[in-house]
């Protein structure tokens, strides 16, 4: 059985990655109480379930403490178990609270919102770090929902290689485990002919690899990922987010990106994502 539990900060988007998951044939589970978790997944393997996706968040009460140890568990079973953490940055979730109008489920009458979101945060802290997290602050909901989808594509073999490209000036992404900054590289967008182009065209992309600092900066990077890659691959880590920015987010980062991912795509199981290009 293919197993994806969605879990993080209320607000960040679980609803729509349930969604998607559902529409591609995923037997959707929403707000289950982390004690019932083992005995659900049993009952709808033993029931003939192939693709199952349970939801998981703070909802869950007391019993969201054992949350970590059941997850544990479902990686370590012969379950090809995927575990989607969604984060978002406060003030981010303020906003998006502000606009609906929702209630956050930890709120009460002597604790404000963004306590509530703090409280959250430091309850889920060590349920994020064990699947694959996505910030969600800079992602409109199309882009969630594909990149949602990039995960479904994945098999269950070994450690995933995500590389992120992003713009400093609308912040470093939660989700990141190395970021490298490029800013110190030639920008395209003083270049009138290229401003309006991104690191994916071809006139971006020559005048980017006839300069010689940028060819040292993707070796350099490629060395270091390289280097420590195999240290994560034994600490059983599932996902491996790269994060590759520069100012804008829409030239060199995305450039830089498309060149790690497609060295190391040849080897390894590779996502790409391009923060500020999605659409």
């Amino acid at each position: 059985m293919q197993l994806v539990i969605i879990t993080g900060l209320s607000g960040s988007g679980k609803s729509i990655a349930l969604k998607v998951l559902e529409d591609s044939g995923y037997y959707c589970v929403d707000n289950l109480p982390a004690q019932l978790l083992r005995e659900t997944v049993d009952f709808l393997r033993h029931s003939g379930s192939e693709r199952v996706a349970i939801s998981i968040d703070v909802r869950s009460g007391s019993s969201l403490s054992h949350l970590p140890d059941l997850l544990e568990q479902m990686k370590s079973s012969d379950l090809n178990t995927h575990i989607v953490f969604l984060d978002s940055k406060s003030e981010t979730l303020v906003k998006r609270f502000s606009e609906t109008r929702r209630r956050h489920p930890l709120a009460e009458h002597n604790r404000t919102l963004i306590e509530s979101i703090e409280l959250e945060r430091e309850l889920l802290e060590k349920v994020g770090t064990l699947g694959h997290r996505i910030d969600t602050s800079e992602l409109n909901p199309n882009a969630l929902r594909n990149w949602v989808r990039d995960l479904l594509t994945l098999s269950d073999s070994g450690l995933v290689l995500l590389f992120q490209s992003f713009g400093f000036k609308h912040g470093i992404p939660l989700d990141a485990d190395f970021v490298f900054d490029v800013r110190c590289l030639p920008n395209p967008y003083y270049d009138p002919e290229l401003r309006d182009f991104t690191g994916q065209d071809p006139n971006v992309m020559a005048f980017l690899a006839a300069n010689a600092d940028v060819r040292d900066m993707i070796l350099h990077v490629r060395d270091f990922v390289e280097r420590w890659l195999p240290c994560f691959v034994r600490d059983n880590r599932s996902y491996l987010t790269v994060a590759i920015g520069c100012t804008g987010g829409r030239h060199r980062s995305v450039y830089l990106t498309e060149q790690l991912s497609a060295y190391f795509g040849k080897s390894r199981q590779v996502l790409v994502r391009h923060r500020e290009l999605a659409i």
